[in-house]
């Protein structure tokens, strides 16, 4: 029989956790249940242990923090991860449970935005962000994401003995995109059926905060993991001036003027600029490709 887990992380989710808790029951009667508490102040610790489920403290704060955790301490077959928010149907982690079990992928994504998820969601920065992040890293690192940022995922043991979360918050579900992406692992995706989290239970996403982190750790991971296109796309603006620079002064046979000679020299510096650029590119490149030096 296989041993499957659901985990679940949690703060300050008093109003929705008992839902989530009877969802995972029912869903998976036959699954091991698991709260990971992140130093909540209300009632959600306690919620827990009156159904029956493991609690698992974490002191440091934050969903990254809590998803170290979780990966460091659970061993199972399938590992399902939900928020605690009850804004998702677990009864579709079923399928996402299976796929990983009949080794079909390592990472099942819970696709919200192919659903409901911009007519339930009334809070259009978020929707905004969604779509914006998901296409970043298609783009960025040759992916076919669905949802990039759900909530609801499944993963094989492969995948959680194999990934160290370096990010201590929300930018944990990016993260673990750009993983998976740039190591091989095999991602397939569900649509998930998605409704807003109650009135009386806010959101503890800062959009512009933790929009703006997910951002940076997308473009740091696109220098670092792809150096060789990335700093290529950074030299091309520096090649365009030089270009347009130039093609003037080269045009005119009075190029002892000095606006002239300026624009010439512009030219000349934007183009060292860009090829610089391109070197650092080429080096990283083959720094990655070839890590070890010849006296290790």
């Amino acid at each position: 029989m296989n041993n499957i887990a659901i985990l679940i992380p949690c703060y300050n989710e008093e109003k929705t956790l008992a839902q989530v808790l009877v969802n995972a029951k029912k869903a998976f009667p036959e699954a091991s249940v698991y709260v990971f508490d992140n130093n909540s102040t209300d009632r959600s610790a306690m919620i827990a242990q009156e159904h029956g489920t493991f609690v698992i403290s974490v002191k440091e704060q934050g969903k990254g923090n809590v998803v170290k955790k979780m990966f460091a301490s659970i061993d199972c077959d399938c590992a399902i991860m939900v928020d605690a928010d009850a804004t998702y149907d677990l009864f579709d982690a079923k399928k996402m449970a299976m796929m990983v079990l009949q080794g079909e992928a390592d990472m099942v994504l819970g696709d919200r935005l192919s659903g409901e998820y911009f007519q339930e969601n009334k809070r259009p920065f978020h929707n905004f962000g969604n779509s914006l992040v998901r296409f970043l890293i298609n783009k960025l690192f040759n992916g076919h994401i669905d949802d990039a940022m759900t909530g609801l995922r499944a993963f094989s043991p492969s995948f959680m003995k194999a990934f160290v979360p370096q990010s201590p918050g929300f930018q944990i579900e990016t993260e673990m995109d750009i993983f998976a992406l740039s190591n091989g692992f095999k991602i397939a995706s569900i649509q998930a059926h998605y409704q807003d989290r109650p009135l009386d239970s806010p959101s503890k996403l800062n959009t512009y905060r933790d929009g703006a982190r997910v951002l940076k750790l997308i473009f740091a991971s696109f220098f670092r993991l792809r150096p060789l296109v990335a700093f290529a796309c950074l030299s091309l603006p520096f090649f365009l001036l030089a270009i347009g620079l130039g093609i003037y002064p080269l045009i005119q046979l009075a190029g002892e003027e000095a606006v002239l000679l300026g624009l010439a020299y512009s030219s000349l510096a934007f183009l060292v600029v860009g090829v610089i650029l391109v070197l650092v590119g080429v080096i990283r490149h083959l720094v990655m490709k070839n890590p070890h030096s010849p006296e290790d």
